[in-house]
């Protein structure tokens, strides 16, 4: 069983911001109060909080274990060769999400000690741009079980697949360009990004279940 080849210049600057977030934590922890802010409403105000040391520490850890994951997913998929068609899309997916998380740490630190945070307007611009950059290359992701659109109809067929993902890769870019418009001109209309990102999601879902049965009709 052939194992999955990884760049350690690829995977270095991933461990250091896995190291940045614990980094951050540990500086400021002795500044921090004892209440860390972790959830916040629709309008952008605090609305939950954790204890100091889960508070500080939840988001780096989570952050390591998903350093993990990544790595495990291509060992454990099936399709595991597959992965080397587009290994240079599955780094950018796993840069993404570190990225996005070392900068959500940060955000909350920075909200815990005293700095006015504009929560709503962060998130509200981090998962647009999130999902407008997985969009992006969105169709380049190849036949697999863990990365993608992953519907019964997607994994039981290669063309299915493909037109399912194209369909995504736009809708998912659209979604995630407006989401960073409104959030940029202070537009905060959450409740709207949340529409059409479930929208760009069952969209393509949907259409995977048309392709398969017009396939299988022959029609």
């Amino acid at each position: 069983m052939k194992k999955i080849d990884y760049n350690i210049k690829k995977e270095l600057p991933l461990i250091l911001m896995i190291i940045a977030a614990f980094a951050i934590t540990i500086y400021f922890y002795p500044m921090l109060p004892d209440r860390i802010p972790t959830h916040w409403n629709f309008k952008g105000e605090i609305d939950g909080y954790s204890g100091k040391l889960s508070g500080a520490y939840l988001l780096p850890v989570m952050n390591l274990i998903m350093y993990g994951l990544f790595i495990l997913i291509p060992l454990l998929d099936p399709k595991k060769e597959n992965y080397k068609l587009f290994s240079s899309t599955y780094i950018f997916f796993r840069y993404l999400f570190h990225i996005y998380f070392l900068a959500f740490h940060a955000v909350i630190i920075a909200a815990a000690l005293g700095y006015d945070v504009d929560m709503g307007r962060f998130v509200m611009f981090g998962i647009s741009m999130l999902f407008m950059l997985m969009g992006n290359v969105m169709g380049r992701v190849k036949h697999n079980y863990f990365i993608g659109i992953r519907t019964p109809w997607t994994l039981a067929s290669e063309e299915v697949w493909k037109k399912t993902h194209r369909l995504a890769a736009l809708l998912w870019t659209v979604a995630g360009f407006i989401g960073i418009i409104l959030a940029l001109f202070r537009i905060n209309l959450i409740w709207m990004l949340i529409v059409m990102l479930i929208a760009s999601s069952l969209i393509p879902t949907a259409y995977s279940y048309i392709l398969f049965n017009r396939a299988k009709t022959g029609n």
